[in-house]
């Protein structure tokens, strides 16, 4: 394993992922004066960061498993190029309906990153080398992610929310200084679209679900029924073709099962704050920029997370780590939903950065986790589908707030998702019982 290159293939492809966290955290800002733009409302406008997070899990595995067949150069230069082209399409787009194609494929494109970038570094190294390098991709991750509402409403407040959908275009810069590190090997087999398409209908399916309290009846009845339809449908595929798109060995791994359904809990607790915290203040007469500014002493920590993430995964092991960010996801809520309903900034202050920490350590633990329990030739579908389940979490934590909150109140609604790390830690007690502990 090579290891004299990890700082900087880590944060480059810290940095790509943060580029893609961004096409959900700044362009939230910009939903009030694009939909006045379009002749849209806030709530149709809305549809620019649900269609752009769908895109972002449902095609997360697919790029996990185009990677092991032809490896992660041509995927990824492919995410990127439609990550590309959304943004611009996007950017110019002359009606609501064509800004919803651009951030389609935006999303789309994106989703290309996280799988991908964790992929490439499970491969290129190995031991305490890749704990660290996992980190320090969390944590640049994260700190480009927290800027991401601070930017947007610069920008927005400069030149208008065209340049804000613009941002992503930065993605392709990163590249040229990556490539020597993006392997083009992959296994040679052929891809099994048919499990692939069935795969990600019914993750569509679970996301629009999660999400319809907040985008009404019909989306709520299109989700059930892609769930309801597609759940036997691969349940049949994969019977059918064991090693298929969706290879069964991955399946019945109860590691890759239980960490994926904690771990969302982790991404849960981050876009609920994302979106209680402007929300909030936003309504309390808050400028987007001053709202920005107050996640920026969280974007310092995430930068000193890595070591921190690579020595915990290294001391205790993957699986408490990821049961530590569980616990620590649990407390920001909790701490969120009193910061909310006092409309605190000093205590949303430490809520946030207490959710950046969870951020920082539950996403390496994760891929710790995954990459350690299956085998080389399914790493790449494996994380594909980790990262699906994680970035689903999203969905939820986002569609709690923005759905139940409009029915119980922002504070209520995060106390309540203060359940989901809960669960998690339900589901993971087995492979912190199952893991020796290192002494």
């Amino acid at each position: 394993m090579i290891s004299d290159d990890s700082r900087r293939v880590s944060v480059l492809l810290g940095v790509l992922f943060g580029l893609a966290g961004m096409g959900s955290s700044s362009a939230a800002i910009a939903l009030p004066l694009l939909g006045s733009d379009l002749g849209v409302g806030v709530g149709d406008a809305t549809w620019t960061i649900t269609l752009y997070v769908l895109m972002l899990a449902v095609t997360t595995a697919v790029y996990g498993r185009v990677s092991d067949l032809v490896g992660v150069r041509l995927p990824l230069l492919v995410g990127i190029g439609l990550m590309t082209a959304g943004a611009l399409v996007a950017a110019f787009a002359p009606t609501f309906e064509v800004l919803l194609l651009g951030r389609v494929l935006q999303g789309a494109g994106a989703a290309a990153v996280p799988t991908l970038g964790v992929a490439v570094l499970s491969k290129r190294y190995d031991g305490e080398v890749r704990g660290v390098a996992l980190g320090r991709l969390a944590g640049m991750a994260a700190a480009i992610s927290c800027l991401g509402p601070l930017a947007g409403g610069l920008l927005e407040h400069a030149f208008g929310w065209r340049a804000v959908m613009a941002l992503p275009i930065l993605g392709v810069a990163v590249i040229p200084f990556l490539w020597r590190a993006l392997s083009p090997d992959g296994s040679g087999a052929s891809l099994d679209v048919l499990g692939a398409v069935l795969v990600a209908a019914t993750a569509a399916g679970l996301v629009l679900l999660v999400q319809s309290p907040a985008t009404g009846l019909v989306i709520a009845v299109l989700g059930g029924a892609l769930l309801v339809l597609g759940v036997p449908a691969v349940t049949w595929r994969v019977r059918s073709r064991p090693h298929g798109f969706l290879p069964l060995s991955v399946v019945r791994d109860g590691t890759v099962v239980r960490s994926s359904l904690a771990a969302a809990a982790v991404p849960a607790a981050w876009f609920a704050h994302l979106v209680a915290v402007p929300a909030v203040l936003v309504h309390e007469g808050w400028e987007a920029w001053q709202v920005g500014l107050l996640l920026v002493p969280s974007a310092v920590l995430a930068m000193v997370m890595p070591r921190t993430a690579g020595l915990l995964l290294t001391r205790i092991g993957s699986a408490s780590s990821l049961g530590l960010a569980g616990i620590v996801a649990t407390l920001a809520l909790l701490l969120a939903a009193l910061g909310t309903w006092l409309v605190s900034p000093a205590v949303l202050v430490v809520a946030v950065a207490l959710v950046t920490v969870s951020f920082g350590l539950g996403q390496p633990a994760l891929i710790a986790t995954v990459g350690e329990s299956v085998a080389l030739d399914v790493r790449g579908v494996a994380l594909g589908v980790a990262t699906l389940l994680f970035l689903v979490g999203g969905s939820v934590g986002s569609a709690v707030v923005g759905g139940l909150g409009e029915v119980i109140g922002i504070p209520a609604s995060l106390a309540v998702l203060a359940a989901v790390p809960v669960l998690g830690l339900v589901a993971l007690v087995p492979e912190v019982r199952r893991v020796p502990e290192p002494v």
